[in-house]
């Protein structure tokens, strides 16, 4: 039995045609291709780059190698909220190892990975180029600084 796809994933492939269209045959299409269809699905599914691949006619190969090679795109889904954790210079000085930590162990992940419940991914930055905050986390778009390991738990309280 054939399983009939969800009204968002068939909004969210209409949307992804659409893109695709728009940009085919393109040069220079590649990378804004990979970010629309990662804002589409959140993350880069394989069935996306291969799609991409054949309408730019590229390699997959080449297309998996863009998207691995900038840190920006994700190959994996993500929590509804993406918590990094700065380790740049000033934030390790500032105590990053103990954010880092103490978001771990109220999260129950480890960095790159995402809650059970799809809440939260945590991860980690070299830089968020905060330093005068330092030590910080960012959680979505929204940066805390100044932080201590026992401001996490309120930190995720207003995300929950």
């Amino acid at each position: 039995m054939k399983k009939t796809p969800s009204r968002r994933a068939a909004a969210a492939d209409r949307r992804f045609r659409a893109l695709l269209s728009s940009l085919r045959g393109q040069k220079g299409a590649l990378i804004p291709l990979l970010q629309g269809a990662q804002e589409i699905y959140g993350y880069l599914p394989v069935g996306a780059m291969r799609r991409i691949a054949r309408a730019l006619r590229l390699s997959p190969s080449e297309v998996f190698g863009v998207a691995t090679f900038y840190g920006q795109f994700r190959l994996k889904p993500v929590g509804r909220n993406i918590v990094t954790v700065c380790h740049g210079t000033a934030c390790h000085v500032a105590g990053a190892e103990r954010i880092s930590e103490a978001l771990g162990r109220a999260l129950g992940v480890s960095p790159g990975e995402t809650t059970g419940d799809g809440a939260f991914t945590l991860r980690e930055a070299a830089c968020l180029g905060c330093c005068s905050l330092s030590p910080v986390v960012m959680v979505n778009a929204t940066v805390h600084g100044k932080l201590t390991a026992a401001s996490v738990p309120g930190i995720l309280k207003r995300y929950r």
